[in-house]
């Protein structure tokens, strides 16, 4: 699940500093400029009530680096605005219920699971424990009646996706990972391996680069 470990950074600003040069389309840094900037906003869950989004902010940091960066995205946030407005995220399992039933019943899931497993809520546990939580939400043996209505690993996959998606779609994740794909003008000429385009950052001296998984 979660990597105790922080990884090296780049330099600071990398990804904020490219988005304003030509290399960056405007469509692009349009849409990576609102992501930095929804953070700052005042926000409230409109799909999931409280104890829901606590659920879900809880699973999403154990199905992130869980090294709890003061600007990391929240990505619980951005599904919640997702379901509110009733928009689908492109697909999902036709063995599941339309995805504002399945987030709603996996989350009574998790939290029945926990009990039995634990005897409190999924976000009562220490974190050793919310992985082992999801472990058997992945492997689809998680206890508790909610999961005969909902597929348990089946739902993981969905839900692991999404999570993915928009945690590694932020700008912020991007500078920390040393992703500059956004930097899609010109074209890429650099692209073998351990190849450097004159645009992309280098480590800092004595960093190497390593993904947060």
């Amino acid at each position: 699940m979660g990597n105790e470990s922080k990884p090296p950074r780049f330099p600071s600003g990398t990804v904020r500093a490219l988005l304003q040069t030509h290399h960056v389309s405007a469509a692009t840094r349009a849409a990576l400029t609102e992501r930095i900037d929804e953070s700052a906003r005042p926000w409230s869950p409109r799909f999931f009530n409280d104890a829901e989004i606590a659920t879900l902010r809880a699973v999403c940091a154990r199905l992130t680096a869980g090294d709890d960066l003061d600007d990391d995205p929240d990505v619980a946030r951005t599904i919640d605005d997702r379901l509110a407005e009733g928009r689908g995220d492109g697909w999902r399992f036709a063995a599941l219920p339309p995805d504002p039933d399945a987030f709603r019943l996996a989350l009574r899931g998790i939290d029945e699971s926990s009990t039995a497993l634990f005897g409190v809520a999924f976000v009562e546990l220490a974190p050793d424990q919310q992985d082992h939580v999801l472990t058997t939400i992945q492997r689809g043996v998680a206890p508790g009646t909610v999961w005969q209505t909902v597929e348990p690993s089946l739902f993981f996959q969905d839900l692991l996706s999404e999570v993915c998606e928009i945690f590694y779609g932020h700008p912020i994740i991007q500078e920390e990972i040393g992703y500059v794909g956004m930097t899609d003008l010109p074209r890429w000429e650099s692209v073998g391996l351990d190849a450097l385009d004159e645009r992309e950052p280098r480590p800092l001296p004595g960093d190497h680069v390593e993904s947060r998984s």
